[in-house]
């Protein structure tokens, strides 16, 4: 893989396509097993940069941060 990370939606894109060529079941078993290793690396890494997403949301919500909706709702109760 090239050094720079790819992004999120690149990643989860390989998984579906290593996905959908696994279950055809055409392929030699060291192709599959070569394929498995690289969707179970990629999984690992979505897995990741979710929680580290989810992290980031929860640290803006713990700081006071007020979500979109309640300010666009305090914005029309006062009109």
């Amino acid at each position: 893989m090239a050094a720079k990370k790819k992004n999120f939606e690149a990643q989860l894109k390989r998984l579906q396509a290593i996905v959908e060529s696994l279950e055809t079941g055409e392929l030699a078993l060291e192709k599959s097993v070569a394929l498995y290793k690289e969707g179970m690396t990629l999984s690992k890494e979505c897995r990741t940069q979710l929680e580290n997403a989810r992290n980031e949301i929860r640290l803006f919500t713990e700081e006071g941060e007020v979500p979109f909706e309640e300010e666009t709702a305090a914005a029309t109760t006062a009109d």
